[in-house]
């Protein structure tokens, strides 16, 4: 009865918005049962919108019943500013960046309290990391997150921080005035960087990617093992890749305001 509680009120809009967000990187697959738990609906009304946005193409049913985003869903994704002219501005350096510290390489944006991953680039002999092309990540523990959070608006840190910082290993940041700190720093010396605290054994570098008018629109981060790399040998590469994406970001918005 709870399910139906709080579904009152929602538009059919808003419900089938709450379907589809009941996926996320740890629930990638689920039963029509637990579609309409996350999603707190009814379940007749979750068999009905979900059967509506698999016939639409928003949601693929595989052999065993269970439910996954569809492809449609990622077609119209791939169509966003964000994700086509931010990633073709960045993945050549990407490509560089990856080849050249032979470790994992990725592409973030600030989306509320979360750094949602643009892009992600690795080699076999990269270190296994959580992050995923279109995933999600905290941003306290995440050095691309960091950036970010360094750069958000002073009214963003302190409701992220009222939010409560959780601890993902025992060498996450989670006092708020040490992570404010670390903030300042992040913006004095240009770069974060991270040690062990979002996995165990993994550290991270990242910078600020600026667009023409020096705003902080990404991020662009490396993540190795912590045993094997110096966090200044990978901010020297990464440096140049971020100013050379933000140049090419600039030309884009000169061209599109030429052509204006």
């Amino acid at each position: 009865m709870a399910g139906n509680s709080r579904d009152t009120g929602r538009s059919v809009t808003g419900r089938a918005l709450s379907v589809l967000t009941a996926f996320d990187g740890e629930h990638t697959r689920l039963t029509l049962t637990s579609i309409a738990r996350r999603s707190a609906i009814p379940l007749a009304t979750a068999h009905r919108l979900v059967g509506e946005l698999e016939a639409w193409g928003a949601l693929e049913r595989d052999d065993d019943g269970r439910y996954a985003i569809g492809l449609r869903l990622w077609e119209i994704g791939m169509l966003t500013p964000v994700r086509a002219v931010l990633r073709e501005a960045a993945l050549p350096h990407m490509q560089e960046l990856c080849e050249s510290t032979r470790e994992n390489v990725h592409l973030a944006v600030r989306d509320r309290w979360e750094a949602v991953f643009v892009e992600k680039l690795s080699l076999p002999r990269s270190v296994s990391i959580v992050s995923r092309t279109g995933g999600r990540l905290p941003l306290h523990p995440t050095g691309v997150g960091r950036v970010l959070l360094a750069h958000a608006p002073t009214r963003v840190v302190r409701e992220y921080c009222e939010r409560g910082l959780a601890r993902y290993t025992p060498y996450t940041i989670t006092e708020p005035g040490r992570l404010a700190r670390e903030l300042r720093a992040v913006r004095s010396r240009g770069f974060a960087r991270t040690s062990e605290e979002m996995t165990l054994g993994n550290c991270s570098v990242a910078v600020p990617v600026r667009d023409g008018t020096g705003s902080v629109v990404a991020a662009l981060g490396v993540v190795a093992r912590s045993v094997r790399v110096e966090h200044s040998k990978l901010v020297k590469p990464l440096l140049p890749a971020a100013e050379a994406i933000g140049r090419r970001l600039a030309e884009h918005d000169l061209a599109r305001s030429d052509a204006g």
